[in-house]
């Protein structure tokens, strides 16, 4: 469903170019979860943003359905845009105070036009009984929800033009972890339900792993390491992905003690002045001078398991 090839982002800040995303290249296929992790700053969500042109790509290209996004004029723009939703990271922000959340769901609605007015309230009780509310939620204002029933109204409102495509932009990192694992359930079985397609941006690389097919590993804008999440987690290539996966919680102390934790040194070199040759050689404990001096490819190192790493073999 969706191609992107060679995808770069640029920040003018302060008369700089700050490198957002760096020529990253992957696929999502119709109907499967994508997972994007790495740590704060990386690029993940102006990824995301870039996927639905809510951000202007400074080259490259983000192929949907065949037809390239970057080339598509505002009525094509538009069209696409039923197609194509995002549910924002921060349920407090991303719902307008003043609207209750029947007005918030109804607003694409009413500039798309995509429902009769007399199969308009229908529907709005149709879309909130799916996303686990009540139907008296409608009349509500956001302020009267909490955390987790904000997010299910964000979700309702990337639901109602039924979408194919959607962008989790960590949707669960602003919720208390009693809400998280329901709001993630409620996202698989929407996707079962209604065939839906995600690219799930997360910090959680536990929960990644539960919702996910495949999961790609961001770091400093650059995709370092793809493969399906079972492989990934099992058999991790990259030294960046071995030293995430080594930082999750284990809730049995005595396995807690006895594994090997991978100790990062150093610190995320600045977007703003990036290093030459591979963007991790300053905080990996393998690298070698080549490292310094020459990017990595993106290499295919086993069946559908990507790494862009000199050491990995």
């Amino acid at each position: 469903m969706i191609e992107v090839k060679n995808l770069r982002k640029e920040f003018n800040v302060q008369g700089k170019q700050l490198v957002a995303i760096r020529d990253i290249s992957f696929t999502i296929s119709k109907g499967e979860t994508l997972g994007l992790v790495g740590e704060s700053g990386c690029g993940k969500s102006t990824t995301g943003r870039c996927l639905l042109r809510l951000e202007e790509i400074t080259s490259g290209e983000v192929v949907y359905e065949n037809k390239n996004l970057i080339s598509f004029n505002r009525q094509e723009l538009f069209s696409f845009r039923r197609n194509a939703q995002i549910i924002f990271q921060d349920p407090y922000s991303s719902l307008n105070p003043r609207m209750t959340a029947a007005d918030i769901i109804r607003e694409p609605l009413h500039i798309h036009r995509v429902v009769p007015k007399n199969g308009m309230e229908n529907y709005l009780k149709e879309l909130t009984r799916m996303v686990g509310l009540s139907e008296s939620a409608l009349g509500r204002f956001p302020h009267e929800f909490s955390g987790g029933q904000r997010q299910r109204i964000g979700i309702a409102r990337a639901l109602a033009l039924k979408p194919q495509f959607i962008v989790c932009d960590e949707p669960i990192s602003a919720l208390d972890v009693s809400v998280q694992a329901q709001i993630v359930n409620l996202l698989k079985n929407l996707q079962k339900e209604l065939g839906l397609t995600y690219l799930f941006i997360a910090h959680d690389l536990a929960m990644v792993k539960y919702i996910s097919d495949r999961v790609a590993v961001m770091y400093l804008g650059n995709i370092v390491e793809i493969a399906s999440a079972e492989e990934l987690y099992s058999n991790p290539l990259h030294p960046y992905t071995q030293a995430l996966l080594s930082a999750i919680p284990i809730p049995d102390p005595l396995l807690e003690r006895k594994r090997r934790r991978v100790a990062l040194k150093g610190e995320v070199p600045s977007p703003l002045a990036m290093p030459k040759g591979c963007p991790f050689a300053s905080r990996c404990p393998h690298a070698t001078p080549l490292c310094q001096e020459v990017a990595p490819e993106h290499r295919e190192i086993a069946p559908g398991h990507f790494a862009a790493c000199h050491w990995v073999k």
